[in-house]
């Protein structure tokens, strides 16, 4: 009988569960022993569901939708799709007397999949645009005569003359004009970032808007046939229309998968960090964990690392990298992410869309905040996401204020109470909420939430060659590949390396080159 295998993995988010549950799927726990450590309390990583007095929280909002084929149908057979219609859907139709909907109970049926449509738009001299930027009477309106002509000047320009750098603002100006960078990209990406758009690698647009730009936009606005089906197969990314969202947020998702994955054998461990690696001759013997307080050392067979590449360098002991690998990994830079729920009578804000909304609330799920005399970068609207992330959904909205910041500074460390009041503050001042309308507050702070493309970024190529010469590690996922990737890539990262370990992928290098844009085989 073949010796079971010990196969280990960092951290339950996306990637770690993915792996975790590709690896049981065709085997069982006689032939590899797979065990997830995660160092918090939580599943999901930042696509965990922080629930708050029954009101929940979708850290960063994560809107689940793909073109890639193999992923889609992975998370349609983990949570069926549509099984109930939206509980704001069912009021809205009752307002409207469909008696057809009297007789729906959606609380009965909670293990699905609602398809919701995408509305987001950027607040900007305390006016709404259409995100992407659409070619609209009015957003021309909003932005004035002088301003409209600066920006077709500019795209002219920009169409003509190239930028030749190889840096953010270079990548946004020649793809929309530096008068549109400068009025819709500069300020919320330098909130993000932390630096401005001159200092950060253009692979950070790259990674998100690689197929966008002004041309495809008005590309867009003559495109006649439009697809009504989710799948969205020839619609650019960031110009989908709708996308499916589970009932009650991403971490119900990843808390039904990582019961599956126990369900078949395996284990997940929370709060159990991985403290130590042991390497001799290029390949991991042992995993050592801390849990309870005490250490415990693991044999190990293969690792799978979703945990910050910093973090991962660091723990190795044993065939230690030598001193420029450890340089790089430990000055890597890294963006965290601090939301505040706020729980709402009304907003100030009103809805001046088509789009029916219950109560009439603006129908965002989020909202880019560009106006540069706040802090807040994005505004998330949780009723909107899922009616069911909002304990009175009918009389109250759940909003989320998304900050940007680095462990250790001044947003960071101010306590939960004046971080609280900071933010009532300034949604206040931009006229979106009224602060006496706020009935309840809570602060969630989240670490190394965005790898950041600047500093030993650009030596990264460095350690992943070190990486790759460990044999029995695969490196997955936004923090184990030090990429700001969505989450179907992260999912990919796992499949693809998973393939490997079977034996069924050539090069463990591919896995580091996944392309969440074209089906893999």
């Amino acid at each position: 009988m073949e010796k079971q295998k010990n196969i280990v993995i960092a951290g339950a988010g996306p990637a770690g569960l993915t792996a975790a549950f590709e690896i049981l799927k065709d085997t069982n726990s006689t032939v590899n022993a797979v065990t997830v450590f995660e160092a918090t309390d939580a599943i999901g990583g930042i696509s965990q569901t922080v629930n708050y007095k029954g009101n929940r929280i979708d850290i960063g909002g994560h809107r689940f939708f793909s073109k890639n084929d193999e992923v889609m149908a992975w998370w349609k057979k983990m949570m069926p799709l549509q099984g109930a219609p939206a509980i704001d859907d069912i009021l809205l139709a009752r307002e409207k007397n469909f008696e057809k909907n009297e007789d729906l109970d959606p609380e009965k049926i909670d293990h699905v999949m609602l398809i919701r449509q995408r509305v987001s738009r950027i607040f900007y001299l305390r006016k709404f645009f259409d995100y992407p930027i659409s070619l609209r009477f009015r957003t021309f309106a909003n932005m004035g005569l002088w301003r409209t002509v600066k920006t077709g000047v500019g795209y002219v320009w920009a169409s003509i003359f190239k930028q030749k750098g190889n840096t953010l603002e270079d990548f946004y100006s020649n793809r929309f004009g530096k008068p549109l960078y400068r009025m819709f990209f500069e300020n919320y990406t330098e909130k993000v970032w932390g630096v401005h758009p001159s200092k950060l690698s253009e692979d950070c647009g790259a990674q998100r808007v690689k197929g966008l730009s002004l041309f495809s936009l008005i590309v867009n606005v003559f495109k006649f046939k439009k697809s009504s089906s989710i799948e969205q197969k020839d619609t650019e990314t960031s110009l989908i229309k709708q996308f499916i969202y589970p009932k009650y947020g991403p971490g119900q998702l990843w808390e039904a998968v990582a019961d599956d994955i126990v369900a078949k054998g395996g284990n997940v461990e929370k709060n159990t960090p991985v403290e130590k690696i042991e390497i001799k001759n290029n390949k991991i013997v042992s995993v050592t964990v801390s849990k309870d307080g005490e250490q415990i050392a693991l044999p190990c067979d293969y690792f799978f690392s979703s945990m910050p590449i910093k973090d991962l360098i660091a723990t190795i002991s044993g065939d230690e990298p030598n001193s420029e690998i450890k340089r790089i990994a430990q000055e890597l830079p890294y963006r965290d992410f601090i939301t505040v729920g706020l729980l709402l009578d009304k907003l100030k804000i009103t809805n001046k869309t088509k789009i029916k909304t219950w109560r009439n609330i603006v129908p965002d799920t989020w909202i880019y905040i560009q106006e540069a005399d706040v802090k807040i970068g994005r505004l998330q609207i949780f009723n909107n996401w899922s009616p069911y992330l909002v304990s009175d959904f009918k009389n109250k909205v759940w909003i989320g204020l998304e900050y940007f910041c680095t462990e250790g500074d001044e947003l960071w460390n101010m306590s939960d109470a004046d971080f609280i009041d900071m933010a009532i503050n300034e949604l206040d001042k931009i006229d979106v909420i009224k602060k006496e309308d706020v009935r309840d507050a809570v602060r969630v702070k989240i670490q190394k939430a965005y790898p950041a493309y600047y500093g030993t970024y650009h030596e990264l190529d460095k350690v992943i060659d070190y990486l790759n010469s460990i044999e029995n590690l695969y490196c997955i996922g936004r923090n184990g590949q030090h990429c700001y990737n969505s989450t179907d890539h992260s999912m990919l990262t796992a499949m693809e390396a998973v393939k490997h370990l079977k034996g069924e992928l050539p090069d463990k290098k591919i896995i580091w080159n996944v392309d969440a844009e074209k089906r893999i085989s």
